[in-house]
């Protein structure tokens, strides 16, 4: 169950009320990584606190995309962050 700020925040993101101040170079890098979830993909399950989940949800609204999106993002960062060290 979301609560009503995070409703507001959807209802809102539905209707275009929020606008993407992302720079071409920054929309440029979220294509290329909503294009990684293009690849064969596979589902799992986290348990994340409620706080967790509402903070990643509202940047995911920042950044115009799905939240889905994000943490996949954000993890593939992470593995290949990890990859170069």
């Amino acid at each position: 169950m979301i609560d009503k700020d995070e409703k507001d925040i959807l209802e809102a993101y539905d209707k275009g009320e929020f606008i993407s101040d992302a720079t071409q170079a920054e929309l440029q890098q979220y294509r290329k990584f909503a294009g990684y979830t293009l690849e064969k993909t596979r589902n799992i399950n986290i348990r994340l606190s409620e706080k967790t989940l509402l903070g990643i949800k509202r940047k995911a609204v920042e950044e115009g995309i799905p939240y889905q999106t994000l943490v996949s993002s954000i993890l593939h960062k992470y593995v290949n962050a990890q990859a170069l060290m």
